[in-house]
């Protein structure tokens, strides 16, 4: 299973938030710069991060963005749904009725296994742990960011 651009990106974002959590308001292209996303396309991701409440928009001169909760509080379970959409590898795990076969198919079973895996791993993981591993990443490789 390959996660979305549109998923991918809007982690970065949100990480980039959590990660200037104490600043006040962060302009969209500073987010787009230092995550090096196409502003455009981040300003696309950023209307179901506002509707979701994940994310408080600020207009004007001085406006941005900033995380409307504490990154401790956003899972990324909640994040990959709404910008991905379901978690599952397959339609069959939770629509069994879309395949004659689900009754009798043990490749559903791995399926479900798989998706039950992945959604716990997100269900357990906050901005917070990312924000962590992002510093210890930074930290061990001298300050240096790479994509």
């Amino acid at each position: 299973m390959k996660l979305s651009t549109r998923a991918r990106y809007g982690t970065r974002a949100l990480l980039d938030l959590a990660q200037n959590y104490s600043e006040q308001v962060i302009p969209l292209k500073d987010i787009a710069r230092r995550q090096q996303i196409s502003l455009s396309y981040l300003e696309h991701l950023v209307g179901p991060l506002v509707d979701a409440r994940l994310v408080q928009s600020v207009r004007g001169a001085k406006g941005g963005l900033k995380l409307a909760k504490s990154p401790d509080s956003i899972k990324m379970s909640e994040v990959v749904s709404l910008l991905e959409g379901p978690i599952d590898p397959v339609d069959c795990i939770h629509s069994p009725d879309k395949c004659e076969r689900s009754r009798f198919c043990a490749t559903r079973d791995i399926w479900s296994d798989m998706g039950r895996a992945m959604n716990e791993v997100l269900e357990q993981t906050t901005l917070a742990d990312l924000v962590s591993r992002q510093q210890a990443k930074m930290s061990s490789d001298g300050g240096m960011y790479h994509i």
